[in-house]
């Protein structure tokens, strides 16, 4: 490498420049970029948030021309659910992992107050997975398959009037999580002057409710002016279709209704081209590194300050956290390693409250248990004292049940003792009587006989 040293230029910026007398070879670091990212490929993931047939997997299926067969969902599910699908495709040599995140059962149900925790909770989950490889000794990022949201194209119901207290609630909760871009889904469904207004009216309550959408990036000279204009189009109005119509001597997509045709590529019928261009063209690079820097640093601090640890430690000393970095070959290269011991102090630190906050909530429950065993104790006793009660109290009913039948059982013996002495007296007349006849019978016969004989 050779350079001219006589060729210094003032400073600027806080950095010396100097001219060089001949090429030296950084010029094909971008040319290497390339290849190392073609050869790697990309990974963009969307996340579709809408109501049953609002037309979420149209669009998807007309944005990147592929259909990607997605299943009919129902309006009769009772929570909501996220379905991921991951696709890979190509186009000029340049491979990505596309994932689509379609949200089902969204808006269907009578209670929708929690609609948007599964999606909350959705977001939050790809984060932590990715902070969990990013602290593992033995990291593998190069070739981990990134699943954290790039962007959210959340679709709003053409009604023309204004946005639903669900739409405000659910973009509400996830705009520090996720980059919004609001679409009015089946456009051509109400007029040009109609949807206008209902732009702007979207734009007021979102202003007005504070929530905060993406805004394509300005600072970028050679895009800063189309992104200026296209910021103004918020939210986009689009039409999807993959149906195909003839128009002239061309084939077009379209969608084909009794009084007209409506186009989808058309910019005077619809946005799509306009999203397509500064979702997939322009910016999708920008979603990217805003959902890394922004969304994704917002979660990783919350947790980490969660976990115990800290920038200052309590002496205001600076703590950084190791990181590792590995190379090519397989060597493995330690940063920061003079602050092992006071991550170390910390994570001892986090372990003995840790342990204490245990002991606490251990003594806690015991305490609780011992309450809980006492008062069901006293139940008990309560209800053995109740049993007693109505023990004895069935016992002396039993001996009074008892009297009863011995005094009925020694009437009835009276009774019967009575029966037989009245039977008895009453059975005495007939069989005297009967005695008495047969022996006069037998005198008077003697008597004939003897009168005869004489």
């Amino acid at each position: 490498m050779a350079a001219s040293h006589s060729g210094w230029q003032p400073q600027y910026g806080g950095y010396r420049t100097l001219s060089l007398s001949g090429h030296v070879g950084f010029a094909s670091l971008p040319d290497q970029l390339v290849k190392k990212s073609i050869k790697q490929g990309f990974c963009f993931n969307i996340l579709c948030i809408g109501e049953t047939g609002i037309g979420k997997s149209t669009l998807i299926n007309s944005l990147f021309n592929t259909d990607f067969d997605d299943p009919v969902s129902t309006h009769f599910l009772p929570s909501v659910r996220l379905r991921a699908e991951t696709y890979k495709i190509r186009e000029s040599n340049v491979p990505l992992k596309l994932t689509i995140v379609n949200t089902v059962g969204f808006g269907d149900q009578l209670n929708r107050e929690d609609n948007y925790r599964p999606i909350v909770d959705y977001i939050d989950a790809q984060f932590e997975a990715y902070l969990q490889e990013e602290l593992e000794v033995k990291r593998s990022l190069f070739c981990y398959h990134d699943t954290r949201i790039h962007v959210c194209l959340y679709f709003i119901s053409p009604t023309g009037h204004s946005l639903k207290s669900l739409d405000l609630l659910t973009m509400k909760r996830l705009d520090s999580k996720v980059n919004i871009i609001p679409i009015i889904g089946k456009a051509d469904s109400i007029s040009k002057t109609e949807l206008q207004k209902f732009k702007n009216k979207i734009m007021n309550e979102l202003i007005n409710n504070d929530v905060q959408i993406y805004q394509f990036p300005t600072d970028d000279e050679t895009v800063s002016e189309i992104n200026t204009i296209m910021n103004g189009h918020l939210p986009f109005a689009v039409v999807g279709s993959m149906e195909e119509v003839k128009i002239g001597n061309k084939m077009v997509r379209a969608r084909q209704y009794p009084w007209g045709i409506v186009q989808v590529e058309n910019e005077n019928h619809c946005d799509f081209v306009k999203l397509r261009k500064m979702l997939i063209c322009t910016n999708m690079e920008d979603l990217r590194e805003q959902t890394h820097v922004r969304h994704y640093e917002l979660y990783r601090r919350c947790r980490l300050e969660e976990m115990g640890f800290r920038d200052i430690d309590p002496e205001n000393r600076r703590v950084r956290l190791p990181y590792s970095e590995s190379y090519a070959d397989g060597e493995t290269v330690c940063h920061n390693c003079a602050s092992e011991e006071s991550l170390q102090e910390a994570i001892e630190a986090q372990r003995h409250e840790f342990h204490l906050e245990l002991q606490r909530k251990e003594e806690e429950i015991r305490q609780e248990l011992a309450q809980r065993l006492k008062e069901k104790d006293a139940i008990l006793e309560e209800a053995k004292q109740h049993l007693q009660t109505e023990f004895e109290h069935r016992i002396l009913m039993l001996k009074e049940a008892r009297l009863k039948l011995e005094e009925m059982e020694k009437g009835l013996e009276d009774e019967i003792a009575m029966f037989i002495h009245k039977k008895a007296n009453a059975e005495l007349p007939q069989s005297q009587a009967t005695f008495s006849t047969p022996t006069l019978s037998l005198k008077r016969d003697k008597d004939r006989k003897n009168l005869n004989f004489a």
